[in-house]
């Protein structure tokens, strides 16, 4: 695929990786942000995880901060946007690139749960609008979901994909937009277990993070779900679900334990206290063994 023109809205913690892994691609990549702050250090924080991963660091160069919105997104190909999950602000925020934009320009919204069709939904041209939800850190992990709406075009899904897979990701299209789009709901239907099981006391909340680690979360990486269940057979599996899933929790809304941590200021890394206590040392210990794994499973 011929080398597009990216730009990106928003240098902050998932904007800058994104320009990143394009412009490692071989990308020019422009990045502006109504935050000075954040446009001020987006290089030098490229520059410093591409040092850190070994990865070719002349790929900066093809990264230029542009301050104002509109010279940002003008020549570009393709835009994408990370800001603040704020679905007034990602909305007028597309309204305005619009405006700036060439007609054949494709525009992406960066989140990981909002609806794309509520994002999009005032746009003049609809089927050139979708959604990407990267994940954090965006140069670590490789899956990019693609999520169109009732007016996205083939085309549009097409291009993106593609232009993922060859910056070295790996899209997954969703063809529904739906909350959570497909990893979240995967990950927060677990989580929603998880948090049941410490609220009525099957188990500790440390327990409960032992237990998956220790065992299926082990051949998550290589033995998806479906899989597994192919692997050891569907009448298992049917037969395991009859037993199983009436006694899980099935309520539609979060759960009165994890609202009664918020509501008392148990915030988890961000207060030292959430389902377990975290002390600075054990939150930096933490945050290195994720990062570390991450970079040992590129590749692979």
């Amino acid at each position: 695929m011929s080398k597009t023109k990216i730009a990106v809205v928003g240098a902050g913690l998932m904007g800058h990786g994104i320009a990143q892994v394009f412009a490692l691609a071989g990308h020019d990549v422009a990045i502006t942000d109504s935050f000075a702050a954040n446009l001020d250090t987006v290089k030098a924080r490229v520059a410093a995880n591409l040092r850190d991963l070994g990865d070719d660091e002349t790929a900066v160069e093809r990264v230029t901060p542009v301050a104002a919105l509109s010279d940002c997104v003008c020549d570009a190909g393709y835009v994408v946007e990370a800001v603040l999950e704020d679905m007034p602000l990602k909305q007028k925020l597309f309204a305005e690139i619009e405006r700036h934009v060439r007609p054949d320009t494709i525009l992406a919204s960066n989140t990981s749960v909002m609806p794309i069709t509520e994002i999009m939904q005032g746009l003049q041209r609809r089927e050139r609008a979708l959604g990407t939800h990267w994940w954090n850190p965006p140069f670590l992990v490789p899956l990019v979901e693609v999520i169109g709406t009732q007016w996205t075009s083939p085309q549009t899904i097409d291009f993106t994909m593609k232009l993922h897979a060859d910056a070295g990701k790996q899209p997954a299209h969703v063809k529904k937009d739906v909350p959570g789009f497909i990893g979240n709901r995967l990950q927060h239907a677990l989580w929603r277990e998880a948090v049941s099981l410490v609220e009525n006391g099957i188990c500790d909340a440390e327990t409960v993070d032992e237990v998956i680690k220790a065992s299926f979360g082990r051949r998550l990486a290589v033995l998806g779900p479906l899989e597994n269940a192919d692997l050891v057979g569907t009448d298992l599996s049917l037969a395991i679900h009859q037993t199983v899933l009436p006694a899980i929790d099935s309520r539609p809304g979060p759960s009165p334990y994890l609202e009664a941590l918020v509501k008392s200021g148990k915030l988890g890394f961000k207060s030292g206290e959430g389902f377990r206590t975290w002390s600075a040392e054990e939150q930096a210990a933490l945050r290195k063994k994720v990062v570390e794994h991450l970079k040992k499973s590129r590749g692979t």
